[in-house]
């Protein structure tokens, strides 16, 4: 796997976890509802995607090591798997009740991680 992309799609799925997983739990303490959790990683599979892949596509740009090519590589494989690592963690909730669909959801991401913090 090419540097700019591993670096993208590590960056994205880290930090899809993190925040998806922070989401699921604040909105379902706050509102026990699903309807509201699966609204909310929605919201955060798309406007957290954009930021974090710009976010990189600077940070890429301003090292002045990178060509083109690979920045924009950075940039669409961080959206990328930000936007469908957030989007995994709808199925539980689709599937379970809210409760065990977060504690399955904690699980998931947890495992996620550990499985690509080893690779």
């Amino acid at each position: 796997m090419k540097h700019s992309v591993k670096m993208g799609f590590s960056f994205g799925l880290t930090s899809g976890l993190i925040t998806t997983l922070g989401l699921m739990v604040g909105l379902h303490s706050g509102t026990h509802s699903k309807l509201v959790v699966i609204g909310g990683i929605l919201t955060i599979a798309i406007a957290d995607a954009f930021s974090d892949a710009l976010g990189i596509h600077i940070s890429e740009e301003s090292e002045n090591k990178h060509s083109t090519r690979e920045i924009w590589q950075s940039t669409i494989a961080t959206f990328f798997s930000k936007f469908i690592v957030a989007l995994t963690f709808i199925v539980p909730l689709l599937v379970f009740s809210l409760p065990i669909a977060i504690i399955f959801s904690v699980i998931w991401g947890l495992s996620l991680l550990s499985l690509f913090s080893f690779s």
